[in-house]
């Protein structure tokens, strides 16, 4: 898979077209953008945006890219398990609250276990919908470590479903991505599935 390029901001966007944007939501909303509770509330929104949506300023992979081979023969299941992370549904820029749990089996060499916390956030921090992002982060680290096998679970929750609509709460939505071992093997899947006890509900 060739390597893909970072994504950048549309030039032709300014920070003060943002912001005028904001302002024309707050107004379609019923609201008075100059009033003094909301004067600098375009200002505030721009700068969540850039932290929010951080990830598109990243190449996931990168993080991935500096390994470890001096572990003693170690070829075992390597786990992270409820790494937090908040997105965005792409279908209604709606909240999803979330932990991954990233599993791998390394063939002669390990990543720095932040490292998978931080491929999570960088896609995570992207407009998404969930599949996608399961897919992604499975795909990445099987890209670039190229382990015997990854693992990736995701459980969620989408406010585009519990503050609209079927305004449905207490419900997840989890979505898996294996490859490798842990698709082919079922020893394998049912050992990492265990290790982080998704089906017993340990890890919510």
């Amino acid at each position: 898979m060739p390597a893909k390029k970072k994504p950048k901001k549309d030039p032709e966007v300014t920070r003060e077209a943002a912001e005028a944007a904001v302002r024309t939501l707050l107004r379609w909303a019923g609201d008075h953008p100059e009033r003094e509770g909301l004067r600098d509330t375009p200002k505030r929104v721009v700068a969540a945006y850039g932290d929010w949506f951080s990830g598109y300023a990243s190449d996931p992979g990168e993080y991935l890219r500096r390994t470890f081979e001096e572990v003693e023969g170690y070829d075992e299941m390597v786990i992270l398990r409820d790494i937090a992370f908040e997105s965005f549904c792409e279908h209604h820029m709606a909240p999803i609250i979330g932990r991954a749990h990233v599993g791998y089996l390394p063939t002669d060499r390990v990543v720095g276990i932040s490292k998978l916390a931080r491929v999570v956030d960088g896609y995570a921090r992207r407009l998404q919908v969930q599949e996608k992002l399961t897919a992604q982060i499975a795909g990445c680290i099987n890209e670039v470590l190229k382990p015997r096998g990854v693992g990736v679970v995701i459980d969620a929750v989408h406010q585009c479903m519990t503050t609209r609509g079927v305004h449905k709460r207490g419900v997840s939505m989890v979505t898996s991505k294996m490859l490798g071992s842990f698709r082919a093997d079922p020893s394998t899947r049912a050992e990492f599935l265990r290790f982080i006890d998704i089906e017993g509900g340990g890890s919510r």
